[in-house]
């Protein structure tokens, strides 16, 4: 709150409780009188510039306060026991008070106040939670491909998985399928057929299934002679083992069976999709 000297017209800030001590009268600090500050006090100031603050008249009668939140209880009066005396009782209501009886008001501020519980609260917590975890789930679901080829998750969620007895969809990686050898031969059975065996090491951190394979033959010049594309069944014949597809670090040879295009083919080649 803020008030103002009356002879040097200073204006000063202070406390509520500055203005307890001599019943509102304080002393200028600059010209040393002693004025009552609540002649002019004020919670804010006037828009600058300004010369004085408004004054309020401190002759009128004083207000009523009536809004009333607390009354201590009337404590009964015991005079000394002795011939003569009886304790005396104070009572309101037979004295012919007719005003209100706050005896029994008690106050209880707002914050201490309990509130009753509610099983709503923990239904949509639950609820909320059900649904979070949902999203989560799903979110999962649609990048399992990128979390299980991930060095350090996807390590987690294959153990994770054998424990609780599942197992984790296999990720498709050519890339990390590494060709150590190969070779080409007269098949023993098919007159014009050639066996063509590979051996294929998986370096990805995580199983895959068995690519399709393209192998094309041909002949010293390059050029292409023949070309057959194999899918997984065609070479891999237990289908439990397509299933499982290529562990990770596991090594796994390969067999073909082509039709041979005559003695031009001097060369053939690879690829893995």
């Amino acid at each position: 709150m803020y008030t103002q000297c009356p002879e040097c017209l200073t204006v000063y800030k202070l406390e509520a409780e500055l203005l307890v001590h001599a019943c509102g009268c304080v002393r200028c600090s600059h010209c040393d009188a002693v004025f009552n500050a609540l002649g002019t006090l004020a919670e804010q100031l006037p828009p600058e510039p300004f010369t004085r603050l408004a004054e309020h008249a401190l002759d009128r009668e004083p207000p009523t306060a009536d809004v009333a939140v607390f009354r201590p209880r009337p404590v009964a009066e015991v005079a000394p026991e002795g011939p003569g005396t009886s304790p005396l009782v104070e009572d309101d209501i037979a004295s012919g008070e007719t005003g209100e009886d706050f005896s029994q008001l008690t106050f209880t501020p707002r914050f201490a106040k309990r509130k009753r519980r509610s099983w709503r609260t923990p239904a949509w917590v639950g609820v909320c939670t059900v649904l979070i975890l949902g999203l989560g789930a799903q979110l999962a679901w649609a990048k399992r491909d990128v979390l299980i080829a991930d060095p350090t998750i996807g390590p987690v969620l294959e153990t994770g998985c054998a424990m609780i007895g599942c197992r984790l969809p296999l990720v498709p990686d050519p890339s990390r399928l590494h060709l150590l050898a190969r070779d080409v031969e007269q098949h023993p059975s098919v007159t014009d057929g050639l066996l063509i065996t590979a051996s294929v090491r998986n370096d990805a951190s995580f199983a895959q299934p068995y690519p399709v394979v393209t192998i094309v033959l041909s002949d010293a010049s390059g050029q292409r002679l023949a070309m057959r594309r194999f899918q997984p069944e065609d070479y891999v014949g237990d289908a439990s083992a397509r299933s499982r597809g290529l562990a990770s670090g596991v090594t796994t040879a390969m067999v073909f069976e082509v039709q041979d295009p005559g003695q031009r083919a001097v060369a053939f080649a690879f690829s893995f999709e």
